[in-house]
């Protein structure tokens, strides 16, 4: 719907020209097209600007889209539950997505383009290895600033954390990322994919995984 030019003007925080038109040019019906115009220019690049500093701050190894998804490569629950991803009301109601299957089922490029869509729409993304992000955890914490740390992912929409289980962790690693997804838990949105079942997971958390109190939503199995 194209915006008039009293709502650019309100968007893009410059009433000033607005009230000058009203006031001085209010039948002048080319400067408010050429202004309407010259104002959704200004609104788009700002949008764009957004987008494209978002997805830089998200941190994706790649860039990849639901549109370069080969179907077939997905198992059928997978197909199932693209429809609800690509929606991403998951976030909006604060839930989490687990993707479990076996290496090349797309999971990680299923992970990331929800991850891109989410920064079009404006949402904050992180993307982290489980790995990598459990050794900035202990290293932080090494340092005494693990709470600053963690402070950061308070600002962050969705969270994707990427192969849970492929690498071992000792106990604290897993403790502290424990803390991390505690503390997201029902606030904010997280991602995580794996090859492990979930019941597998006590080999991770060393506790059962019920006891994680998870929300779990549209969980991708192989």
């Amino acid at each position: 719907m194209d915006m008039t030019l009293a709502d650019l003007c309100k968007q893009l925080r410059v009433n000033g020209i607005y009230a000058y038109v009203q006031e001085y040019q209010p039948d002048n019906h080319e400067l408010n097209q050429f202004l309407t115009s010259a104002l959704q220019a200004e609104l788009d690049k700002r949008h764009l600007n957004r987008q494209m500093k978002a997805l830089r701050q998200a941190g994706f190894p790649t860039k990849k889209r639901f549109e370069d998804l080969v179907l077939d490569n997905l198992p059928q629950d997978g197909r199932d539950a693209l429809p609800a991803l690509k929606a991403l009301t998951f976030i909006k109601e604060r839930r989490n997505v687990i993707l479990i299957g076996n290496s090349g089922t797309g999971k990680t490029h299923l992970a990331i383009a929800v991850g891109i869509l989410a920064c079009e729409e404006n949402y904050r993304v992180s993307f982290r290895t489980t790995a990598g992000l459990i050794n900035e955890m202990v290293e932080a914490r090494n340092e005494n600033r693990l709470s600053l740390y963690l402070r950061q992912f308070r600002k962050i929409d969705l969270l994707i954390l990427d192969e849970l289980g492929y690498v071992t962790f000792e106990l604290a690693g897993a403790e502290l990322l424990f803390q991390l997804l505690a503390t997201r838990y029902e606030t904010m949105s997280t991602i995580i994919t794996s090859n492990l079942g979930f019941s597998d997971w006590v080999k991770v958390f060393m506790t059962e995984p019920l006891q994680l109190q998870f929300s779990i939503g549209l969980p991708i199995t192989q």
